[in-house]
């Protein structure tokens, strides 16, 4: 994984996407019900100075991912700030790498933090959209933002000049893969100022096979049998398609310029540690 830690303030995710390959953490818990994941949200408990230890402690430059497993802005973000709170104490360190990961247009709120945060780490936003149609986003996120108001949070990031990015994950066999949704999404995430663009091909695991299947046999039931004879025994799609799929958007992503790596500067208040020579 291209992080060390990660951090996850709540335990489950009300968005309910269809494809969530998170839903097995709740088996942790002895909760085996799929659905269980989007239907019984835990909220951890959060001490700030505990929090700040752990960090003192971890070496200037470890990579931080926040929202790996969860969504860090999701409806109970609203109430409980876990996550903003975390950012707080991000504000009062240094020389972290971090990394969020949401598709949530409350993100934007906490641009005040954020930009402080910035100036003692490095920091990357990533705002998943998989499709800017609006109808089918409702059927595959029901209860997540819709697309629109998450690039508009991305417009907000970009003016704020925070190093914000748009993901394509999961991009779905025969669903958002066509060369018109893919070019309709990036040229959108450029507009709103993202600076760069990612995807990831659809990877079923158990835990997500089954409300992914279901919902293609009531949503999408001429695709069943496909998506049965390609997952059905295993979790990621192998073969000519992950290619096809790979020379597609890197094609768009240099259409619009999202090709390119944006090396972000040097945090102001980044922490330089001495070297001594004691030999």
């Amino acid at each position: 994984m291209p992080f060390r830690w990660t951090i996850n303030p709540y335990r489950g995710c009300e968005f309910g996407c269809k494809y969530c390959y998170a839903r097995y953490a709740h088996e942790f818990m002895e909760l085996r019900d799929p659905l269980d994941f989007e239907r019984k949200i835990y909220v951890k408990q959060f001490n700030a100075a505990a929090f700040r230890d752990e960090l003192e402690r971890l070496p200037v430059g470890d990579t931080i991912a926040i929202g790996t497993a969860t969504d860090p802005y999701q409806p109970a973000e609203r109430r409980y700030e876990l996550t903003r709170s975390i950012l707080k104490v991000f504000a009062n360190t240094a020389g972290f790498r971090l990394g969020i990961t949401t598709k949530s247009d409350l993100v934007a709120r906490d641009i005040d933090v954020l930009k402080e945060v910035m100036r003692r780490h490095f920091v990357s936003i990533h705002m998943t959209v998989t499709t800017t149609d609006r109808e089918l986003a409702r059927l595959i996120e029901p209860l997540a933002p819709r697309p629109d108001l998450r690039l508009d949070a991305v417009r907000k990031l970009s003016r704020a000049d925070l190093r914000t990015r748009v993901a394509c994950s999961p991009i779905m066999p025969l669903i958002n893969d066509s060369e018109l949704s893919i070019d309709a999404l990036v040229q959108a995430a450029a507009r709103a100022g993202a600076k760069t663009f990612w995807w990831n091909v659809l990877f079923l695991k158990p835990c997500s096979k089954q409300v992914f299947l279901p919902f293609i046999k009531e949503r999408f039931p001429s695709l069943e049998r496909r998506y049965k004879e390609r997952y059905g025994r295993a979790a990621y799609l192998r073969g000519a398609y992950p290619e096809i799929i790979r020379e597609r958007v890197e094609r768009i992503r240099k259409r619009y310029g999202l090709d390119r790596s944006d090396p972000q500067p040097e945090p102001e208040l980044w922490p330089h540690v001495e070297q001594i020579d004691l030999f």
